[in-house]
């Protein structure tokens, strides 16, 4: 009998993973943590078999506690969008799944931990952090991790990393932090894409960048277009123009548009609200 561990600090996705292994056989508990101090404690309590875990966490990233566990626990990483994590789990043969996922790539995936665990297989969580980091750094070191912005009297440091969006103003942009500041910054949004990591961040209008990690959901209006709702409640205009780079969002780079908004439904589609 398996023992499970479901760690994502957003309750909708523990849900629908708890929802999809409730129809599975020769599972003893499924546990659930929402964040890096919870998946520390739940493991020394109860040692889980396997773990889905979510990369992107408050505090500690999954990909960091994954350094600090057995390395026989069997780990599947669950992610938005990161390319960086995505080609490290590629090369290092570990298992993974990327949001919105379908019920098919999720029993692939458990069949894959469930192997695993009988096999008695281990991973080296610290060879892939490395791996990770390397491949983050290659892709990286041509665009900035900090913008100058210059204000009177003074000129601030900011860390793309606090950036949640972008907005335009007039020629000059607005820098949307994850703490509800927002700071104008003197360059063009067109100068901005270009020094931002497009692996991070998209243009999804001629006024507005977004970070792909802060996508919550789309919705069609009447017109063409798309709003783009992020995890902050913000809600943001994806133009007509950019309808590949909609489906490039859901990565559906080969569906149509209509496809990517009528997807077939599913347990863990009905448990979304999409039908």
């Amino acid at each position: 009998m398996l023992k499970v561990l479901i760690a994502d600090d957003e309750r909708i996705a523990r849900d629908i993973i708890a929802l999809l292994l409730s129809s599975q056989t020769g599972i003893e508990t499924i546990e659930e943590a929402r964040d890096g101090a919870q998946v520390l404690e739940k493991v020394q309590q109860s040692r889980p078999d396997i773990i889905f875990m979510d990369i992107q966490m408050p505090g500690t990233t999954g990909i960091q506690l994954a350094k600090m566990l057995d390395p026989s626990i069997v780990i599947v990483f669950v992610t938005a969008y990161d390319k960086y994590a995505v080609a490290a789990f590629e090369l290092n043969a570990t298992d993974y799944l990327l949001k919105p996922f379908e019920d098919k790539r999720f029993f692939t995936a458990w069949e894959r931990a469930k192997k695993k665990v009988l096999e008695k297989v281990k991973t080296d969580y610290v060879k892939l952090a490395e791996l990770v980091s390397l491949i983050k750094d290659g892709i990286q070191k041509n665009h900035k991790s900090r913008l100058l912005i210059k204000e009177p009297g003074r000129i601030r440091l900011i860390d793309v990393e606090q950036i949640n969006f972008i907005s335009g103003a007039g020629n000059y942009a607005e820098l949307h932090l994850f703490d509800g500041k927002v700071i104008l910054h003197r360059e063009t949004l067109t100068v901005l894409e270009e020094q931002l990591d497009p692996a991070l961040f998209m243009r999804i209008h001629r006024s507005s960048i977004i970070r792909l990690a802060s996508l919550q959901e789309l919705q069609s209006n009447d017109n063409g277009d798309y709003t783009v709702v992020l995890k902050s409640g913000d809600a943001l205009t994806l133009s007509r123009s950019n309808k590949t780079k909609l489906n490039e969002l859901l990565n559906e780079t080969n569906s149509s548009t209509a496809e990517v908004h009528k997807p077939a439904a599913s347990k863990a589609a009905r448990l979304r609200g999409i039908s």
